[in-house]
């Protein structure tokens, strides 16, 4: 739990930064960074869905659906609905809708961007591309790896909320970008390391949302926590299978960005995608419980993706064969993992 503030801590705290930071969504995530960044900004720019989000952040000091219970100092914030003025105002861009909102929003993008920093905080995959953020916005967008950051966890929003420690890997290939990032997210219930990993960071954040829809799938179909430890314990090395075939770098995936991120999306009841496949263990249909979640549970959608690059690429994963199986091809939960558990060691 986080330490309470003294007045000592307050007069210590370091000065706020001049950078003009922007955030484009208004989910849980979206909010959970906003406050990260008004502890070092002065001003954070934050682009919400719509005019109903937009007056009712203003008219109560909180996010009417998400997090609710995070108010904030209306004086730290400039609230837009247009991301053409919020990306024209600022320095920093932090892409934080789901993945597959984001193409509805970037492509209303024409104002000038070329000197700007773009940060992704989506774990998910662009169903108009059927690709990464990173390559979305380089191929898109031509916003080189330069200009470009990803955010990695372990870090659930509602511990944020509850200003609980956690800790982010910011993932950038300039050193300067790096310090800059590290500065504007690190509190006293922010840590935040730093990698070059960028493609690596990205795709471990998306193959942790498959895992844990199969944590879930296993947790309703009946299974224990002995199973699951060989579950996450076989996940770790298919997601290390996985990005040595997409993009080989020097990475450790025992780091906190790796394996600790799956083991929070596996575990925790926070998990949405956790919860998604909970649900389709206890027997609901696929459609039926993603209909039942008010959240994304981004899992779902890269699946598919995932899947077919493991395919392409002659990749052996009977984790992510058997979640896709169940997901897509409509297969039974409970035979599947029968079969699975056979494969597990």
């Amino acid at each position: 739990m986080a330490k309470k503030k003294t007045n000592s801590d307050s007069t210590s705290k370091k000065p706020k930064t001049e950078l003009a930071v922007g955030v484009l969504g208004s989910g849980s995530f979206a909010t959970a960074i906003v406050k990260m960044l008004v502890e070092n900004c002065k001003t954070v720019h934050w682009c919400v869905r719509n005019e109903f989000v937009k007056g009712a952040i203003e008219l109560r000091g909180h996010n009417p659906t998400y997090l609710t219970a995070v108010n904030f100092n209306l004086k730290n914030l400039k609230l837009t609905t247009d991301i053409n003025e919020m990306v024209s105002a600022c320095d920093i861009v932090v892409l934080a809708t789901p993945s597959i909102y984001l193409s509805d929003s970037m492509d209303k993008l024409n104002c000038e961007y070329g000197d700007k920093i773009f940060v992704s905080a989506i774990k998910g995959i662009i169903p108009k591309v059927n690709d990464v953020v990173a390559h979305y916005l380089k191929d898109e967008f031509k916003i080189g790896f330069r200009n470009q950051a990803v955010i990695a966890g372990p870090c659930h929003a509602e511990e944020v909320a509850m200003e609980r420690l956690s800790y982010l890997t910011v993932a950038t290939v300039e050193d300067e970008n790096s310090k800059k990032l590290l500065d504007i997210f690190s509190s006293d219930f922010i840590k935040v390391s730093a990698s070059k990993d960028i493609l690596g960071n990205e795709y471990s954040a998306i193959l942790k949302n498959i895992f844990a829809i199969g944590a879930g799938i296993a947790s309703g179909l009946g299974y224990g926590d002995n199973f699951t430890a060989v579950f996450v314990s076989n996940a770790i090395r298919e997601m290390e299978t996985f990005l040595e075939a997409i993009y080989e770098a020097p990475r450790d995936v025992n780091e906190s960005a790796y394996l600790g991120d799956l083991l929070v999306t596996a575990y925790s009841l926070f998990s949405r995608n956790r919860n998604l496949g909970n649900l389709i263990g206890k027997g609901y249909t696929v459609k039926s419980a993603i209909q039942s979640m008010n959240m994304v549970a981004e899992g779902y959608y890269a699946a598919d993706s995932i899947y077919k690059t493991a395919q392409e690429k002659g990749l052996k994963l009977p984790i992510i064969e058997t979640i896709y199986g169940i997901l897509y091809e409509g297969k039974n939960a409970e035979k599947q993992y029968r079969k699975l558990t056979a494969k597990l060691n």
